[in-house]
């Protein structure tokens, strides 16, 4: 009979002794081995990764690889004294740190201190830090040079599971390993070992579910196949680790999923608390239905049987399901369960948690229908505004108010404008004019030298051969911030091939907005597909065409500086921008102040005999919006 003082669970019993015995972490053995075959051994290795996947076992392999007495060799022997004192933590030689319980700088500099000591017996002096991340900032400090620089007789091995936490002058002093999580069936052939070793009867469908549950760690499946040995008698099956780890029947889990997918809450709800009534725990089940419904998922994109884990025993069609949910479905009713698993952590109604989630999951829509939906709707619109383009002789339009969305309504031509609408436009100066366009009537024209000048052909396109109207066609399509500027051109021409747009003088923001290069693109894209080939266009101010006669004639009296306006104007212009008033409207904001725009000409300097005289205390000598709407006028000068 064993002495209860003398037993070991089956983790350490069971633990790795060779290179060859580390179950998913083949390219960590390969390097190691390599490096000891080669002769190039480094003095600091990382060994990073999840828990219970193998790094304290591989730096004690390791460790045994270059202590044996046959060695250094790519596989310890595991038979001379050095090898057996190491598998058993005896060697004064190979020192375990545990970083999270030995974290201060005084314990490091007591390790510089033994660094100096040679080995009593073996050829190196390995010391094996364990949660290294665990270490203080100093301590970290305190171990670099040596770490950097040890002696030729030591080396180190450290490992963390969260190796972002390490400083990078710690990193780049190592050679990191990553060790991967181990697959399901590669964990349930190791069990499928220690069961055969330990003489216990298990089925394969127990091992199978024990692995899923590891989740990608060994010694988790280790623990819970040392705790199914130690409470189960006789035979082992799937109800009795589902009675273990808390879980539901894969058959009710299956069932659970059909009514989900048949959006019966009052079914799931019935087979969950089937579920928990039979010793299930709540977490245990929603984490169940997380893995089916991930199966579900990766069907519905087209993933290969092979990547489908919950197949076995749920007795629905998982691929089948997830065709018929579809990928935008699936992906949230997955971000339901995380968020419910989340939550159930930190809460003390479990149950209550996932029943929550469980009628969510039954009554969530059915988001690939409202995507097509939208995609339908989208298209529609898009066919709207490609077809309601203005026609040639279309009924003229109020114009559009300045902070309206809506695309801009259609103009007319300048043969056509009526002497009242003229007469409108030029009383309100902050309304932006219809546009004055130059119709082309004809496919060639001749320039002032008499010259033929070719006109854009309109046979084959769907761009009207009216310079204004095939602007608003243009613009009709866009959306945004573009259409309302777009509303302020007043005049539009072909020039050589060139659809050229005139605004006036006071538009100086919208000319520059219209000449950004996304937005120009997106102009120069809409006249493209409505002409079918590449159409040119050109955004310039009317102040600029009016200075250029005075340019030419070579006169040299300095150009005449425009009025000041007041206040109240400018307050008024201001709020009736669209850029202003979308601002207004985003940002609930009100104008408080308005400067007027600086002029352009170089500075005189000023001396200072003839320095205005500042304002009084607390007056800036601006005007705020409160004496605008009084009408109090700046005075002049």
């Amino acid at each position: 009979m064993t002495e209860p003082g003398g037993y070991q669970v089956v983790a350490r019993r069971y633990r790795p002794q060779l290179f060859a015995d580390l179950v998913g972490q083949e390219h960590v053995a390969r390097g190691l081995s390599g490096a000891i075959e080669s002769g190039r051994i480094g003095h600091a290795y990382l060994f990073t990764g999840a828990r219970g996947v193998g790094k304290t076992s591989a730096a004690r392999i390791y460790a045994k690889a270059l202590s044996c007495d046959r060695g250094p060799a790519a596989e310890p022997c595991n038979e001379c004294d050095s090898c057996l004192a190491i598998a058993a933590g005896q060697d004064v030689d190979v020192v375990e740190i545990d970083a999270a319980s030995n974290r201060g700088i005084d314990e490091i500099r007591q390790l510089r201190q033994n660094v100096a000591v040679r080995p009593a017996r073996g050829r190196y002096k390995i010391y094996i830090i364990d949660e290294v991340h665990m270490l203080t900032r100093e301590a970290f400090n305190a171990l670099l040079k040596t770490l950097e620089e040890p002696p030729a007789h030591v080396k180190f091995v450290l490992c963390t599971t969260e190796p972002e936490k390490l400083p990078i002058t710690i990193l780049s002093r190592c050679q990191r390993f990553d060790f991967t999580t181990v697959d399901t069936p590669a964990i349930a052939r190791r069990l499928a070992q220690i069961v055969e070793a330990e003489g216990a009867d298990v089925s394969a469908e127990a091992l199978t579910l024990i692995a899923r549950r590891a989740a990608g760690s060994m010694r988790d499946s280790q623990s819970l196949l040392e705790q199914l040995l130690g409470s189960a008698n006789g035979a082992i099956g799937v109800d009795e680790v589902h009675a273990l780890i808390g879980t539901g029947r894969e058959e009710r889990i299956g069932e659970l999923v059909a009514a989900l997918a048949a959006r019966d809450a009052a079914r799931a709800l019935a087979v969950l608390d089937a579920s928990l009534e039979g010793g299930a725990d709540a977490g245990g089940v929603l984490e169940q239905l997380l893995a089916a419904l991930r199966d579900c998922l990766l069907a519905s994109v087209g993933c290969e049987a092979s990547l489908l884990t919950q197949s076995q025993g749920l007795g629905v069609d998982l691929a089948g399901l997830g065709g018929r949910l579809g990928t935008a479905t699936l992906l949230a009713m997955l971000q339901i369960l995380d968020q419910s698993l989340s939550r159930m952590r930190t809460s003390g109604h479990a149950a209550l948690l996932a029943e929550m989630a469980v009628i969510r999951l039954a009554t969530l829509e059915d988001l690939e229908s409202v995507a097509a939906a939208v995609d339908r709707l989208v298209s529609t619109t898009a066919t709207v505004s490609t077809t309601a383009l203005p026609a040639a002789h279309a009924r003229p339009t109020a114009p559009r108010p300045a902070a309206a969305p809506a695309p801009a309504a259609p103009q007319k031509k300048t043969t056509e404008l009526t002497a009242d609408v003229a007469e409108s436009a030029a009383s309100s100066p902050a309304v932006p004019a219809p546009i004055a366009a130059t119709p082309v009537t004809t496919n060639a024209a001749t320039d002032p030298a008499g010259t033929d000048v070719a006109r854009p052909e309109a046979a084959t396109s769907r761009l009207p051969e009216d310079a204004g109207e095939a602007w608003q066609a243009a613009v009709g399509v866009l959306e945004g911030l573009v259409v309302d500027f777009a509303a302020e051109v007043t005049a539009a021409a072909w020039r050589d091939d060139v659809l050229e747009v005139s605004l006036p003088a006071h538009a100086a923001t919208a000319a520059a907005f219209l000449k950004r290069p996304e937005v120009a693109a997106s102009v120069a894209r809409a006249l493209e597909s409505l002409a079918g080939r590449r159409v040119r266009h050109a955004v310039v101010l009317a102040a600029s065409i009016a200075n250029e006669p005075a340019s030419a004639a070579g006169s040299d009296s300095p150009p005449r500086p425009a009025p000041a306006q007041s206040q109240a104007a400018l307050f008024r212009e201001a709020g009736e921008h669209p850029l202003v008033a979308h601002a207004r409207t985003v940002f609930d904001a009100a104008i408080r102040k308005v400067e007027p725009p600086r002029s352009r000409e170089p500075r005189v300097a000023v001396p200072v005999a003839a320095a205005a005289v500042p304002p009084a205390d607390g007056d800036d000598g601006r005007m705020t919006e409160d004496d605008a709407e009084a009408g109090m006028e700046e005075p002049d000068g």
